[in-house]
């Protein structure tokens, strides 16, 4: 029976996690700042409790500086841009990351913009979506990024390729269409609107998939010999944790295939630190112009 090739994100994270770590050596030998990285997480959300704490063992085990602040739910958007401010301009801090999502009284926009473009290690300001849909990225959506690099890991080329991608999120979907766009893949973005979600996926040679609903997407709507990333993460009743493609059917139709959990989600944190580890030697070059 054909099974697929398994794309283990905890593989190739843990090698770009050894590489960073490796520059960050490197940088402290020769005498230069060690790159800093500011978390700030807004109110008690579970899921974003358990992300905050990854990614700050993630900078940690890197040698990277790691500053978190927790403010309460009922923080003001004032206080948290105050926050933000003083953050740009501490000479420290190369990355500043608010985890999403923010309580419901604060504007997502007006404060992904407050951070200053250079320290937007998440990739969310629209400076720098439109550096990357202007095909000159300098600090990109850790997620998409991260799917990328996957596809390279594994050898996979989107050059020519019928890609469709599933959701059209500003974190994922949007920036994933214009990273597979400037890999040379032709793109389609699929969402709630999508008339015939069925026949598109039919003709997709490449499968992204982050929309949050367990097990949606099912193995006979794809491709003999797709790939499919899923970006999606839920967790069941059971507290079993799956995609939002139906995985065991799955694998026995496609040619490659992310798990969830083990896929994209080590690869987002691992990019993470690729951008902050980036901000940071950006700013050397700036210093010394």
């Amino acid at each position: 029976m054909h099974t697929a090739t398994i794309i283990n994100g905890k593989e190739v994270a843990a090698q770009l996690r050894r590489d960073i770590a490796g520059m960050v050596r490197a940088r402290a030998e020769q005498g230069r700042m060690c790159p800093g990285l500011a978390v700030i997480l807004v109110g008690e959300d579970a899921a974003s409790k358990v992300y905050v704490r990854s990614k700050i063992k993630a900078c940690e085990e890197a040698g990277f500086l790691s500053r978190s602040f927790r403010l309460a739910a009922d923080t003001s958007q004032q206080v948290l841009l105050a926050l933000i401010d003083e953050l740009n301009e501490d000479p420290q801090i190369h990355g500043i990351l608010v985890q999403l999502p923010l309580p419901d009284h604060m504007h997502v926009p007006a404060v992904v913009e407050r951070i200053v473009p250079a320290k937007d290690v998440d990739g969310f300001h629209p400076y720098n979506l439109g550096r990357l849909a202007a095909k000159s990225p300098i600090l990109r959506p850790c997620t998409p990024y991260g799917c990328m690099r996957l596809l390279d890991a594994y050898g996979i080329s989107p050059m020519g390729k019928n890609a469709v991608i599933v959701g059209a999120s500003n974190i994922v979907g949007r920036p994933a269409a214009l990273e597979l766009l400037l890999r040379g893949a032709t793109v389609t973005v699929c969402h709630v609107k999508t008339r015939d979600l069925q026949a598109e996926l039919a003709r997709a040679d490449i499968v992204l998939v982050a929309i949050g609903s367990p097990g949606f997407i099912k193995a006979e709507w794809l491709k003999p010999g797709a790939t499919v990333i899923d970006v999606g993460i839920n967790r069941l009743a059971s507290g079993k944790l799956v995609g939002d493609v139906d995985f065991e059917s799955a694998r026995d139709k496609v040619a490659a295939i992310t798990p969830v959990p083990g896929g994209v989600g080590p690869m987002t944190i691992a990019c993470l630190l690729q951008n902050t580890l980036e901000a940071c030697e950006a700013l050397d070059v700036a210093q010394a112009s």
